[in-house]
């Protein structure tokens, strides 16, 4: 098993997380490898790994980035990293802030297992350990993508992919924005089992309040033509309304005794202004998707390798 872990500048944390890796590894038989990608952090590891000793885990290596991409981006290059390294059995993917806790791998294995190795299984997400504020901005980001997208999504990059899925994944625009949600929408097989959240291991997470927000319009974008359809939809629909009432209130004005002066003019102007940027945004969004199907996208497979710097074996068993 390979175990691939995205880290800026978490190096102390991740030992820590190494450590119960390695514990968890021993209880349960398993070996396996660990590939770290720095994210093009500021303070480099420096000897956490080469002095260490370990039981069950067989190497450490480290994939230096070029510059700093942010966390699903840096996941993706060591998704084509691992690809082009014919990496064989399961590539397991967590966080290296202890958030996704080592004790819950034996349960995505089973589950692993129980599918025949066919399918990813994802920790789709019960309790958070989150702050009140935190767990409320995740709600309100739930509801909006389940109007926006049409579906709640819980789940996250803690994860078990078959390697023979890395060729599905490796040539997917939409894995450079948002892992679990690509998987999603080009329907790899996958299942879920339910895994609560558990506490980061020590200090602040890098990713701040804006991160956040980022990485959750990330995972919205990567079904931008739903979303785009939905806000057609409803914008024809607000056009519609805006017409009948046009109709209604020149019906009003001219055929009733109730108008009032002044009115009809403010209400009809109001009603045109509003259909003119129902209509406006329609052409902008037609015009977008048209333009996008014209332009070249990103390939993971093709154009992540340039953004490795160097690969580093920090720890081996073996010598």
């Amino acid at each position: 098993m390979t175990i691939l872990i995205p880290v800026f500048n978490d190096w102390a944390v991740a030992k820590v997380l190494v450590g119960q890796l390695d514990k968890v590894f021993e209880e349960r038989g398993l070996t396996g490898r660990i590939v770290f990608v720095d994210d093009g952090s500021s303070e480099p590891p420096g000897e956490l790994f080469t002095t260490a000793s370990f039981v069950s885990l067989e190497s450490i290596h480290i994939l230096e980035l070029r510059r700093n991409l942010g966390h699903q981006r840096a996941l993706c290059v060591g998704l084509v990293y691992l690809f082009q390294d014919n990496s064989k059995g399961p590539v397991l993917i967590m966080d290296a802030d202890g958030e996704d806790s080592p004790s819950d791998i034996p349960l995505l294995l089973e589950e692993y297992i129980r599918q025949g190795e066919r399918k990813i299984v994802f920790a789709a997400r019960g309790r958070r350990a989150e702050s009140f504020v935190f767990k409320a901005f995740y709600q309100l980001y739930r509801a909006a993508h389940r109007v926006l997208v049409g579906f709640d999504i819980r789940i996250g990059n803690f994860s078990i992919i078959p390697s023979p899925l890395l060729e599905r994944l490796v040539v997917t625009s939409d894995v450079w924005n948002h892992y679990a949600a690509a998987v999603t929408k080009i329907k790899v097989p996958s299942t879920r089992v339910s895994i609560n959240r558990a506490k980061r291991i020590s200090g602040q997470s890098k990713m701040g309040f804006v991160g956040l927000i980022v990485h959750g319009l990330s995972a919205i974008s990567v079904f931008g033509d739903v979303v785009g359809v939905r806000l057609l939809i409803l914008s024809a629909a607000v056009g519609v309304l805006s017409v009948v009432l046009v109709f209604a209130a020149l019906v009003i004005k001219f055929f009733t005794p109730l108008a009032v002066p002044g009115w009809a003019t403010y209400t009809v102007g109001l009603l045109l202004l509003l259909l003119g940027q129902c209509v406006l945004l329609s052409l902008i969004f037609t015009f977008s998707v048209l333009y996008s199907r014209g332009q070249s996208s990103f390939v993971p497979l093709r154009d992540c390798p340039i953004y490795i710097h160097a690969e580093r074996r920090v720890f081996t068993r073996h010598e």
